[in-house]
């Protein structure tokens, strides 16, 4: 029988290893950050708890069927992270760590602690060095959001700047506010590999009447 105590440490584990996440994911500014990733993973690693807990020394139980159930909802609180517009989806890389998260819990819960730590590590590995990997040595597939002023021409003067890097834009979200004079752009680009995102946001950022330039996984 679990003790009290190995419970709490398992769930303050849980907390440890969803806030070392979900850390990385606030300074990245998405919007799945600290906050959620800890209760996914607090919340997880406590549906272990209460899936095996009542069934301990038991032999034809089943605690399986809680963690199951527990996936299937994180599967939709993960959908939730990701936005479709126009064809260009939005908040994949937010939904697989808030899914990862969640097994990351599970294991925590179920006292698989050397498996839980390894995965936290190799997750923040993923969400924080493979991104300069896919920069330099992948061809990229980015998501732009920037504010403009409303004038003529701007748009052609974008597309000069990002042709001029070899930056391929492969859609264009518009949303214009008439009153401010203002409009939303979100671009797909296909960057090549070598050219850092900064390296293109410094270049838009030459153009006048251009504010607020951010990258989107």
């Amino acid at each position: 029988m679990i003790g009290w105590e190995m419970m709490l440490v398992r769930l303050l584990l849980a907390t440890l290893f969803g806030g070392a996440i979900g850390f990385q994911r606030e300074r990245a500014e998405k919007p799945a950050g600290f906050r959620t990733h800890v209760l996914v993973c607090l919340g997880s690693a406590l549906l272990m708890l209460i899936s095996v807990y009542p069934f301990m020394g038991k032999p034809y139980a089943d605690p399986s069927r809680v963690a199951a159930g527990a996936i299937t909802g994180i599967g939709f609180l993960g959908a939730g992270a990701i936005i479709s517009q126009g064809g260009v989806v939005r908040g994949l890389t937010t939904a697989a760590s808030i899914w990862a998260v969640a097994g990351i819990g599970l294991a925590t819960g179920v006292g698989l602690y050397t498996p839980a730590f390894v995965t936290t590590l190799l997750v923040l590995l993923v969400l924080s060095i493979c991104k300069e990997v896919e920069v330099h040595f992948l061809r990229g597939y980015r998501i732009l959001t920037l504010t403009s002023q409303d004038r003529p021409g701007q748009l052609g003067k974008i597309g000069s700047a990002l042709g001029n890097m070899g930056v391929n834009i492969k859609h264009v979200g518009l949303e214009c506010d008439e009153e401010k004079k203002t409009c939303a752009i979100s671009l797909a680009l296909d960057v090549p590999a070598g050219i850092h995102p900064e390296d293109v946001t410094e270049k838009l950022a030459e153009i006048k009447g251009l504010s607020r330039l951010g990258w989107e996984e």
